[in-house]
């Protein structure tokens, strides 16, 4: 299980993998749960759970109590983008709850230790760039005469 960490001071976010010892400590949480910021080790931290998603990608949304997946009729609110007044859409999202079958939970930082996060080894490293393609671009426009 990925557990991604947010930074809400510098806006931010680190992702870790948890070890399967330590993913049971999540397990049978729901949505805006308190989780001690040890299981990651920041020790001193604390976390809280925003969000999430599961194995095929589903989102966890708090409008679905349990574990299972459901299809919703949604007016707005996690995944719902272009929509009029009025209109509805039909989306399968997950339960608030985890499970086994979720992969990746999203949480953000409510409290801080003592230590800032980079001495615990949490610091963000760019991306690498690929090397970018020469375009040839035509400078002039050919007159027809």
């Amino acid at each position: 299980m990925k557990l991604v960490i947010n930074d809400p001071k510098t806006g931010k976010s680190y992702q870790r993998e948890l070890e399967k010892e330590k993913d049971a400590q999540l397990i049978g949480k729901k949505v805006r749960d308190p989780v001690e910021g040890s299981i990651v080790g920041l020790t001193g931290y604390q976390l809280q759970i925003t969000g999430g998603s599961d194995k095929d990608g589903f989102p966890i949304s708090t409008a679905v109590p349990g574990t299972k997946r459901y299809s919703v009729l949604l007016t707005g609110g996690t995944g719902v983008r272009g929509l009029k007044k009025g209109q509805r859409s039909k989306m399968i999202l997950r339960g608030c709850t985890i499970s086994q079958e979720i992969m990746q939970v999203n949480t953000k930082i409510t409290a801080y230790g003592e230590k800032p996060l980079e001495e615990l080894g949490f610091v963000v490293t760019p991306k690498e760039k690929k090397p970018e393609e020469k375009k040839e671009e035509k400078k002039g426009k050919k007159k027809k005469k």
